[in-house]
């Protein structure tokens, strides 16, 4: 059978440290004590640990790498914030490697781990849904590695971030639906625990309670981020007794979801519901009836977060927070005045 290769990861473990002692013993920092780096070179030789040869190779050709990892790269949004970090990072000497989370924490770790062992010059990163414990990016904090969090963020006191005025589209775009006669307006969201979410759930009650409509928390379903999910839980809000006369979505998945829910009940956008929805693919414009949408500025936001980390990777070390403006698209799935 194949051995498995030994990982920093695996040493660290061991000797009960974190991967940045670790990897700064092996490199004879002055940072780690004489015994510790001792305790490190000799538990690697022990294990025959190696370090990453794509690594090595990267190291001595010289070029300048940053790892980006995202909660889902098939979905538009994160592919439009791809494509601004790899355009800010190309034209300023940087390659771009990338992975995927598929909104999921332990993979999302793992990819942390192997943008450590690469040596990468700093990271991007989307949290995924599930993740609620920070420790591997507490731990890329203590190695000093420059991060940028765009979009979910956590650890603003350590990171700089890159987010949306969530919360004011959210309100905007509720006044909308209000000002065009909807007084039931849902919000299907994503998981409670992610900022993202709190942002725009905020925005949609602020906008309820200025305009004095009572806030029914029925009307509010927030869950995992999935189309299925999200279908499921609209089909029910609109075969309920007091269905919602419009829909706020939180995201483009959710959004196509509702979208889908609506027609599949036999229910007429907007005029039994009027939807709107954050999203930032073209396709709102080519669906029938054509999709009001909140829209990201997602390449903007990509261009953001790789300027912030250059220079972060280049001595800046004073913790920024860039807010994204978006744009409310109105058109005819929420104005029911047509």
């Amino acid at each position: 059978m194949k051995q498995r290769r030994i990982s920093l990861k695996d040493l660290a473990k061991e000797l009960n440290v974190s991967i940045a002692t670790v990897s700064r013993a092996l490199r004879g920092s002055h940072e780690v004590g004489e015994e510790m780096t001792r305790k490190v070179k000799e538990l690697a030789q022990k294990l025959n640990y190696r370090p990453n040869p794509f690594a090595q190779s990267l190291r001595k050709e010289a070029p300048r790498i940053i790892g980006v990892i995202v909660p889902n790269l098939v979905t538009h949004y994160y592919a439009s914030v791809l494509d601004g970090i790899e355009e800010y990072a190309s034209l300023n000497g940087y390659s771009v490697i990338s992975a995927n989370s598929h909104e999921n924490h332990e993979i999302e770790k793992k990819a942390i781990d192997n943008f450590i062992s690469m040596h990468v010059e700093g990271i991007i990163a989307c949290l995924a849904q599930d993740t609620v414990d920070y420790s591997h990016f507490e731990e890329i904090h203590e190695m000093g590695l420059p991060l940028v969090f765009f979009a979910r963020t956590c650890l603003a006191d350590k990171f700089s971030q890159v987010v949306a005025n969530g919360d004011e589209a959210a309100y905007e775009a509720t006044q909308h639906l209000i000002k065009s006669g909807s007084r039931r307006i849902a919000f299907i969201g994503g998981p409670n625990h992610l900022d993202m979410v709190r942002r725009r759930k905020h925005g949609y009650l602020e906008a309820l309670k200025e305009a004095k409509i009572p806030i029914d928390r029925s009307l509010v379903a927030c869950d995992k981020i999935d189309f299925n999910l999200a279908r499921e839980k609209t089909i029910n809000l609109l075969n309920s007794e007091n269905r919602p006369d419009a829909i706020l979505a939180f995201n483009d998945i959710i959004t196509y979801a509702a979208f889908d829910a609506i027609k599949s009940v036999g229910l007429r956008i907007p005029d039994d519901v009027a939807i709107i929805g954050f999203t930032d693919g073209d396709s709102a414009a080519f669906v029938t009836p054509r999709l009001s949408a909140i829209m990201d500025q997602a390449h903007v936001q990509g261009v953001k977060a790789c300027e912030l980390l250059l220079r972060n990777i280049n001595g800046d070390t004073k913790i920024y927070r860039e807010v994204v403006p978006m744009i409310l698209k109105i058109r005819e799935s929420s104005d029911k005045s047509k």
